[in-house]
């Protein structure tokens, strides 16, 4: 498919910087160098992103950081892996700007280094938004130690992209089975359902946040949810307009969610307007959720909305797209 048709905006697409991969390698002895996910990591590149881009009608990608992240417990080594992450992810930006966005990393643990990596990001790089994984040591995002960065996350009225990660103490639930399995979906709605109860979403309006892979199995419990976290005082407290309306405020990305049960659950529970197509390129070949995606029966203004619109109305700069 040539560059011309392309008018898909992915808004769950990888960067890689080599940087970046030398340290994980360094950090992790166990890392399989041999396996076909490592090489793929190992040899990322953006002329490489775009050859998958166009070969697929997407015309446009917003880069992001994935599990493991920045923050291994260092201060210190998360600041500069932040900063290192995000130059290069502007970087990537630059060469292909019509083609490229990112969302900036930062480690929410060290409030004082988020705040100021948010400025610097969003400021000087003028990044599309912040990505943030699930849980930092366990703790998911509502956690009250993480008030101060989403404070400000809402006072720049910014789009937050969140990306699960192992939680310790589920990792291994399974022995044998990587957490993407099963584990990915609900560490996503543990994260979120810890954001609604602790009343972050509801004091944090401007903040557009957007959850990966359809947002875990939220369409399939959010009434669960709401039935459960409404018997307790303080939840309802916490959600002056209730918590279903919360929590059909988020929205969600198809990345490796493209299945007719998932999409049906999605398009059952979300807005569509709410909706936004993601690849999780490089982790998958974009063809192989892409021809799900296009097999699944739905209105064509709903197609183009997923695929492109909603997208525009979150990043005002690929409007042209």
């Amino acid at each position: 498919m040539s560059t011309a048709q392309a008018h898909r905006i992915d808004v769950h697409h990888h960067f890689w910087p080599r940087s970046y991969m030398k340290e994980e390698q360094e950090r992790n002895p166990n890392y399989k160098h041999s396996s076909a996910n490592a090489q793929r990591l190992l040899n990322w590149s953006a002329e490489q992103a775009v050859e998958a881009m166009d070969a697929n009608g997407i015309a446009a990608a917003i880069g992001s950081i994935s599990t493991p992240g920045v923050w291994f417990g260092d201060v210190p080594a998360a600041r500069r892996l932040s900063r290192q992450w995000n130059e290069e992810g502007a970087k990537t930006v630059q060469f292909r700007p019509k083609r490229f966005g990112f969302f900036a990393v930062v480690a929410p643990p060290d409030t004082e280094g988020a705040l100021s990596e948010i400025d610097y990001a969003l400021g000087t790089l003028n990044a599309e938004g912040i990505a943030l994984l699930s849980n930092y040591d366990g703790k998911s995002l509502g956690d009250p130690a993480f008030a101060p960065v989403f404070d400000e996350l809402n006072r720049r009225k910014a789009v937050v992209f969140v990306h699960p990660t192992m939680h310790p103490a589920t990792a291994k639930l399974i022995p044998g089975l990587v957490p993407q399995g099963i584990e990915f979906p609900f560490e996503t709605t543990r994260s979120i359902t810890s954001l609604v109860l602790t009343g972050t979403l509801a004091r944090c309006p401007d903040i557009k946040f957007v959850f990966s892979h359809g947002a875990g199995v939220l369409p399939y419990l959010a009434e669960r949810i709401e039935h459960v976290g409404s018997s307790v005082q303080e939840f309802r407290d916490n959600n002056p307009q209730g918590i279903l309306h919360a929590l059909k405020g988020l929205y969600c990305d198809t990345a490796s969610a493209n299945s007719a049960p998932q999409l049906a659950a999605m398009l059952k529970f979300f807005p569509a307007s709410n909706m936004l197509y993601g690849s999780d390129f490089p982790f998958v070949k974009p063809e192989r959720d892409l021809h799900e995606f296009l097999a699944y029966d739905m209105p064509a203004s709903t197609r183009a909305a997923i695929e492109n619109g909603n997208a525009k109305g979150l990043f005002p700069r690929f409007a042209d797209t």
